[in-house]
């Protein structure tokens, strides 16, 4: 494969409108390079046979079950606040009178 030029790292980064320095795109065109390079390793191990994952260990829907529940009681719940109105919580007030 080939490698990856200064001047495609400079296209790229214009592209993004990312200002790199002459020593940043030396630096990334090596670094790009290396990705590159695995990720064709890798192309050239996965074959038909080996199949796709997106973790290397089995994963289970670790959720509970979407189950309806009665709601809580509101008196209940307005008890342990420090302050409530009309059966809604009563906050202070933190913005102007606008509105």
């Amino acid at each position: 494969m080939a490698t990856l030029s200064r001047d495609e790292v400079a296209r790229v980064a214009a592209l993004a409108r990312i200002d790199l320095s002459p020593t940043e795109l030396d630096r990334l065109a090596g670094e790009l390079e290396v990705i590159v390079q695995s990720v064709t390793r890798v192309s050239e191990v996965a074959t038909p046979d080996v199949p796709a994952t997106s973790h290397p260990l089995p994963l289970s829907n670790v959720f509970r079950a979407d189950v309806p529940v009665a709601p809580l009681d509101r008196d209940e719940v307005l008890a342990g606040a420090p302050a409530a109105l009309d059966g809604k919580f009563l906050v202070p007030q933190i913005l102007g009178e606008e509105a």
